[in-house]
């Protein structure tokens, strides 16, 4: 996978319209640009929270920006539609737009509670979102989006084993810049995501507002109610606000207020859309009907808000950075869970279950304190600590019981440091460690299943070191080798099913991993590639739905993964751009015991204990892909002096896919694909542009997810959206 089209080196080509960098970097005349060169242009990133060339940073990550991102949210999507267009990066919810789960290199967590804990960290603005429904804040008036694959346990503020998300706003400069992204399309699909930004008071005080508006129509009926057009339509509207002060040369700070409104559609499950022996969608899918005795049309309400302040003081030959942040949500989530009627189907529904799960998020307070070394010595480090400090009350009401509220409260708190030593002009040398005191705690407020209060902590030190070495300008070599921890996690949901929570003790993770970074063919080829193994000890999984419709948390002895990541970018010619990227994750569990509930109506090709679960040993982890292939190219045709006509399109390729811990012949995919098509004209330097776009352009229909307790209900990808886009960008 790769980074934005806006990153080719030959300035006068730049396709990004409406692009955040583009706003700062865009010529404003054809003859202040400079000569063409056929050269990709060269990538900062932060992945070590200091900004470093990405050919020189020994961790296998990627940056996105630009035309890509804008493109990918063209139709409105959240941040879902991130999964599969990073080499081992994938998504997916069954909780519709507020709870995202993510997976890196296999790893991840399939629970669906809005409780629970996931080993991929996503962080925005330097501040993490540790639940699930902070992890689904817009991200809109983006600088830049890092792709962090890998243990990251040293520097960033959570215990991570399987990577970082990391996103990243455009910043308030002193320069008058904006941009703007508009777009229609079918169902009524409108967004709008814009900034502006600029000095205050010049030298002193800069300002940056940002907005994203979000809607779709209802689209979906419901022949059960013989209503139509009643889901499938939501409304998001998000806002930040950014003041930066600059009182001496040696201070700053940089204070953000946002906040994230989110009313519509939430998951829309569908029942009985396999059939027995066969992971093919069938005839009871029909995408634009659902028949639903219960969930309200499975409403969904969030909302939230939060703020930071960064402050950094120039000490001279040290930095000195605080990172000071709260954050907020609450909302619902209701739905049909079984994803039809009794009577009326489609297929057989034994009972019907309609649930609602809410949070009351009392707050996430996190405080982050630096100290950087800069100097120019061959020596630097940087050193620091980190608390956090959550508690949220999370209800859930199975219809049939009265509901239950259960309160988690987590407290952490770290210290960190990490040196890098250039022993040579070849060879740099890193290495890492932080110290973890990790506390939760689950009590039930009220139930009429009462529980006692359920208490976990534990301390742990995560490491890494690396190497980097330079073959020749143009490549670099590394290796690396990391420790990872996640905490111990309580599952309470089940409480609400008259069953005990349950509890899964630490995860860790020892990976290692080498790779190569080059610029080849006088820079027109970015080929960057690592090949890595990781062994996980008492990796916490989830053993979701089953014939009770449980979740369970639970230690496997052991899990083992490797694989390879390849990101490329080649400029083809003056007018011609391709990406290409491929992963291979291939994931197995080694638990000789380890069973696990199957699913009430299918076909499970796992043995079984004579209690009839399935016994696990040898399966993949659940929703890890063994392949990801995703490719984009644009192609321009100059007009004139001034502007070209353009065609983008980008595409994604899912490999074998399975669901569940245990393996079935319905619960799995394999061979999903997606992709777009932006066609448009837009101005050399970056002022505007207008395109035609297709989102899912041949109209897939791709298995996403399955509940496997009642029936064989899925959930599935989005339809087709066509329309147009409009974006500018001044400075």
């Amino acid at each position: 996978m790769t980074p934005s089209i806006h990153l080719f080196r030959r300035t006068y080509w730049l396709p990004c319209g409406t692009a955040a960098l583009c706003a700062v970097l865009a010529p404003t005349a054809r003859a202040e640009l400079p000569a063409p060169t056929l050269e990709v242009n060269e990538i900062f990133v932060t992945a070590q929270k200091r900004s470093e060339r990405l050919q020189d940073v020994p961790i296998s990550v990627v940056a996105l920006s630009g035309e890509h991102l804008q493109s990918l949210f063209a139709a409105g999507d959240d941040v879902l539609a991130l999964a599969t267009r990073v080499p081992g990066l994938y998504a997916e919810s069954s909780n519709g737009r507020a709870a995202p789960r993510f997976y890196l290199r296999g790893l991840g967590n399939s629970d669906f509670d809005i409780a629970a804990s996931q080993p991929v960290s996503v962080i925005m603005d330097e501040v993490v979102m540790e639940n699930v429904v902070l992890k689904s804040t817009p991200i809109f008036d983006l600088e830049r989006v890092e792709v962090l694959r890998g243990p990251q346990g040293t520097l960033f503020g959570r215990n991570t084993t399987a990577g970082i998300l990391k996103f990243d706003s455009l910043k308030p400069s002193e320069q008058l810049t904006a941009r703007a992204t508009a777009t229609y399309g079918r169902f009524n699909t409108a967004t709008f995501d814009g900034g502006i930004g600029g000095a205050l008071v010049p030298g002193k005080i800069a300002a940056r507002a940002s907005l994203l508006v979000q809607h779709r129509d209802h689209w979906i009926d419901n022949r059960y109610t013989h209503r139509n057009d009643v889901l499938g339509g939501h409304d998001e509207v998000a806002a930040r606000l950014q003041l930066l002060l600059t009182p001496t040369d040696d201070l700053s700070a940089l204070f953000n207020i946002h906040s994230r409104s989110l009313a519509g559609t939430g998951p829309v499950f569908r029942a009985n859309i396999l059939s027995a022996g066969s992971h093919d969608l069938n005839a009871n899918y029909q995408p634009q009907t659902v028949a639903f005795d219960g969930g309200g049309n499975n409403t969904q309400v969030f909302d939230g808000w939060g703020g930071s302040a960064k402050v950094d003081y120039d000490l001279g030959a040290l930095s000195l950075t605080s990172v000071t942040a709260y954050e907020t949500t609450h909302g619902h989530s209701r739905a049909d869970i079984d994803g039809g009627n009794q009577l009326f189907g489609p297929g057989f529904i034994p009972f019907p279950s309609d649930t609602t799960d809410s949070i009351e998020h009392l707050g996430q307070f996190t405080q982050e304190f630096r100290l950087a070394s800069d100097t120019t010595s061959p020596f630097s480090w940087q050193a620091g600590a980190y608390y956090f400090d959550a508690a949220v009350l999370v209800k859930t009401d199975p219809g049939f019981a009265p509901p239950t509220t259960l309160q988690h409260d987590n407290t952490a708190w770290a210290v960190f440091g990490q040196g890098t030593y250039r022993v040579n002009e070849a060879l740099v040398l890193n290495a890492g460690a932080r110290f973890t005191d990790d506390r939760k705690t689950m009590s039930v407020v009220t139930s009429p299943n009462a529980q006692p209060a359920v208490q976990v902590a534990d301390q742990q030190i995560s490491w890494d070191i690396s190497a980097l070495y330079t073959l020749a300008p143009t490549i670099n070599v590394y290796a690396k080798i990391a420790r990872g921890f996640r905490g111990p996690t309580i599952q309470g949901r089940d409480v609400a099913f008259f069953s005990p929570p349950s509890i899964a003790a630490s995860e860790t993770v020892v990976s290692y991993e080498v790779g190569m970074k080059s610029l080849l063919f006088q820079r027109r080829l970015r080929l960057n590639a690592a090949v890595f193994a990781y062994t996980l000890r008492h990796p916490q999984f989830s053993a979701v739905g089953g014939v009770g419709n449980t979740i369970q948390l639970l230690n496997a002895n052991q899990g083992k993964a490797y694989g390879f990541e390849l990101d490329s970018e080649w400029v083809a010619s003056e007018n011609l751009l391709l990406t290409l990227g491929y992963s291979y994750n291939h994931t197995q569990i080694n638990d000789r015991a380890l069973a696990v509930a199957v699913c009430a109506q299918c076909t499970v090709t796992d043995p079984l204990n004579a209690n009839g679960r399935a016994l696990i040993n040898g399966n993949p982890f659940p929703q890890a892909p063994r392949t990801l292939l995703t490719t984009t190219a644009r192609y321009s045709v100059p007009l004139g002096a001034a502007g070209e006509w353009f065609a983008y399109t980008d595409w994604s390729v899912q490999g074998a896919t399975n669901l569940f811990l245990y393996e079935s012949k319905e619960f799995n995919t394999r061979g999903n694909f997606e992709g777009g098509l932006k066609l448009g004209y837009a101005r050399r330097n970056g002022a505007w542009e207008v395109a035609l776009f297709a989102r899912n352009l041949t109209d897939e229909r791709n298995l996403k997810g399955g509940i496997d307790f009642n029936n064989n209900t899925g959930f599935v990808n989005d339809p087709r959206i066509v329309g147009v886009s409009f974006s500018t960008a001044l400075r």
